[in-house]
């Protein structure tokens, strides 16, 4: 039997074994004219098997590249693009940091205080009046989603000094509009649930047995 657990590995699955056997194939063709006639042709099954790339940007150079990559970088042929280095095309993305600097408050999260820094950081005008509104506005929704109660502005208002080290000032007098009376805030995860009814999905129906009347 011959399990492909034996069989050499492929160097990109997406395109398959035949593929890779194919552009083996080709890189044995001793007449160079051939060799760009055959690879032209497996490009364009490549192209076949692999649709979603049409949607790319430079997609065809894409498929040039990985042919490159299943035959090793080693195929002599005239190709429409530069070989690409293997190194360019296997390194890993840079490590994205990450903050260890704890929430200050798990209901608001660390974007809002990016937002309150940011703010902070201008200079004193209109624009930056309504961005402290419309983020005053933002906060007491997400108070609201954590804490199933009414929140007064003046919370809101500390809550984002407190969290801005001071340098964030509430202009004196902002009111924030009132909450629509049918106005409702739930958690993530939480309509689901209410629409299934709390219980994965089924209904609760009553089990018990009718008992016969006998006469």
């Amino acid at each position: 039997m011959d399990y492909n657990t034996q069989r050499e590995k492929l160097v990109l699955p997406e395109y398959g074994r035949h593929v890779q056997k194919m552009i083996e194939q080709v890189k044995a063709i001793p007449d160079r004219e051939k060799r760009n006639e055959q690879i032209r042709a497996v490009i364009q099954v490549m192209g076949i098997l692999n649709p979603q790339m049409r949607e790319t940007a430079d997609y065809k150079q894409k498929l040039w590249d990985h042919m490159q990559m299943i035959a090793g970088f080693d195929i002599d042929i005239d190709a429409p693009y530069p070989v690409p280095e293997p190194a360019d095309l296997t390194s890993k993305p840079d490590p994205i940091p990450i903050q260890k600097q704890p929430v200050k408050a798990a209901c608001y999260g660390r974007n809002i205080e990016n937002m309150i820094d940011l703010i902070a950081s201008r200079e004193d005008d209109d624009a930056k009046t309504e961005m402290i509104r419309m983020l005053a506005l933002y906060m007491r929704q997400q108070y609201l989603i954590w804490n199933k109660d009414s929140v007064a502005d003046e919370t809101i208002f500390a809550d984002m000094e407190r969290l801005s080290g001071g340098k964030l000032k509430v202009p004196e007098g902002m009111q924030l509009k009132a909450i629509a009376s049918d106005a409702t805030f739930s958690r993530p995860g939480i309509q689901m649930q209410n629409r299934t009814g709390g219980n994965n999905g089924f209904k609760k129906g009553k089990n018990r047995k009718k008992k016969k009347n006998i006469n």
